[in-house]
């Protein structure tokens, strides 16, 4: 599998430690999926979709439409070797057991702590179950090429292939799973923004 682009996934807050990651990965493997659930009632000739005959009406023929939120996936790759042969000493002795460890930190609920920062739920200043009342999950940004999206990370899973003698990893490919958060946010905005003006494209160029 072949890793070409960078790409970045960042916190969105003020948090305990800043999160934030750097990553190579191959833009063939970014999934993106959405599916919409359509209930159209029990109206006589409505079973698949109520009636229209005009374009004015095709609103209420999408009655009962309802959008779900947009899915993500993507393969990204963890390696420590560039940099052990560089000779950075933290390289050297932990591989990307940091940057494997930032991704759980990002998936994991946080809780508010001194001064209004961050921290994770698990060090102590939590509920006793994840996300109750005071917990929260990390709002992040990933990044890449032209698109900024704002996201829940909503699964880590990593394959471990060459490790130190002391048995951390320093090559690791990582799948990502996320949620887009599609909400009155400048992050989602300036993606419809920029998703408006590609579409506006398309039609200028003869579909």
């Amino acid at each position: 599998m072949s890793f070409a682009a960078k790409g970045l996934l960042f916190e969105y807050g003020l948090s305990i430690p800043p999160l934030g990651l750097i990553f190579d990965f191959n833009p063939e493997t970014i999934s993106r999926s959405r599916t919409v659930t359509i209930k159209t009632g029990n109206a006589p000739g409505a079973r698949l979709g109520y009636d229209f005959t005009t374009p004015l009406e095709t609103p209420r023929a999408a009655q009962g439409v309802e959008l779900q939120g947009e899915q993500l996936s993507v393969v990204i790759l963890l390696d420590a070797t560039e940099k052990m042969n560089d000779g950075n000493a933290i390289a050297g002795q932990f591989g990307v057991q940091p940057q494997i460890d930032t991704l759980r930190s990002m998936v994991e609920p946080k809780t508010q702590g001194p001064a209004g920062l961050q921290v994770l739920s698990s060090l102590g200043g939590g509920g006793a179950r994840a996300f109750e009342r005071q917990e929260s999950a990390s709002v992040l940004v990933f990044a890449w090429g032209l698109q900024f999206l704002p996201v829940f990370l909503t699964g880590v899973s990593q394959v471990e292939s060459l490790h130190l003698p002391n048995l951390a990893p320093y090559r690791a490919e990582m799948t990502l799973s996320m949620q887009v958060i599609e909400s009155n946010n400048p992050f989602f905005i300036a993606e419809k923004v920029r998703q408006t003006a590609m579409t506006a494209l398309n039609v200028a160029t003869g579909f």
